[in-house]
């Protein structure tokens, strides 16, 4: 990628524009996002829907292939959708090239025999519906962390508390990292400052937040955020590669989530689906180099943090005490 250092970043199209009399208003310093991830670095990449060891060596390979870094890679399915050997073998093949592998955890309501989440109104939607559900999102994430995932992905609150409740008491591994899905994103500073609170460690915003929604965010608080910069179609589909570079500016410390859009859904994932979920992988690992070029061609690709690099630092959390 392009050093940054050697030139001034630009913002797409500025010469033109400037020189045609259009030339766009200046940035405020005082909308830029203060923080970055420990360690230094103020963006990160993540390949999502990854559903299993096959989509994986598929990601792997094209990343290598078009040189695309990444320090996440994430499933969709869940944990109870792979076997342990599937399990282990992606760990493994995740751990040899120092990425982090974030699997989906237990239960979730638009996959339960309740109707309220088919209705217009969405119902509870991804909430894990009752007792048993939250059991299986713990029992999912001790048999993946036992496996040796680092990082599990939640779509509760309830679910949330547990599992932090559980790392803090030594039930699951110390430097297990959670991560909030796209699915129940918060949507305004004071619901991301409680997801933080409740032990997130890294929270998926919906893709239709505004610039000034970011800075929001980020005056309250430092957790790292995810954002699809390509979401799929039942995430809105939109398509926000041209403002990569603000979205960082706003948003750091920022994922970059290199989705697809106009792609059918695979989830659950199975062997039905195999040739479209081994084609949508690779399509996804391709939009990503196509983000990171705008971010070359625009002079504002520094600041990636180190690849290998993944947890969250520091962060506000409520008394587990009380």
């Amino acid at each position: 990628m392009t050093d940054a250092s050697a030139t001034a970043p630009r913002r797409p199209g500025e010469q033109t524009l400037t020189a045609l009399g259009l030339s766009a208003p200046a940035l405020d310093p005082v909308d830029a996002s203060p923080h970055t991830f420990p360690g230094g670095g103020r963006w990160r990449t993540e390949v999502p829907s990854c559903e299993g060891p096959e989509a994986l060596a598929v990601v792997l390979k094209e990343a290598s292939r078009l040189d695309v870094p990444i320090h996440r890679i994430s499933q969709g399915s869940g944990v109870w959708m792979l076997t342990d050997a599937e399990i282990t073998e992606m760990v493994e093949a995740t751990a040899e090239r120092d990425i982090e592998l974030c699997l989906f955890t237990g239960p979730r309501g638009t996959w339960d025999i309740g109707g309220s989440t088919r209705t217009d109104s969405g119902g509870a939607g991804l909430r894990a519906r009752g007792h048993d559900a939250v059991a299986g999102c713990v029992e999912d994430a001790v048999r993946a962390t036992e496996l040796g995932v680092t990082c599990l992905l939640v779509a509760d609150e309830g679910v949330l508390w547990t599992l932090h409740r559980a790392r803090a008491a030594g039930l699951l591994p110390a430097d297990t990292t959670l991560k909030l899905s796209a699915l129940v994103g918060p949507v305004n500073p004071a619901s991301f400052a409680v997801y933080e609170r409740l032990g997130a460690d890294s929270i998926n915003v919906p893709s239709d937040l505004t610039l000034d929604h970011l800075t929001e965010i980020r005056r309250v608080s430092a957790t790292p955020m995810d954002m699809y910069i390509e979401a799929p179609d039942d995430l809105g589909g939109y398509v926000r590669m041209y403002e990569v570079a603000e979205l960082i500016r706003r948003g750091a410390p920022l994922y970059l989530k290199f989705g697809l859009s106009k792609a059918p859904g695979i989830y659950p994932y199975g062997h039905h689906l195999r040739e479209l979920t081994l084609a949508t992988a690779k399509e996804r690992v391709r939009r990503g180099r196509l983000a990171l070029d705008l971010l070359a061609r625009h002079g504002a690709d520094g600041d990636m943090a180190p690849l290998g690099s993944r947890l969250p630092g520091d962060l506000i959390r409520f008394d587990i005490s009380s």
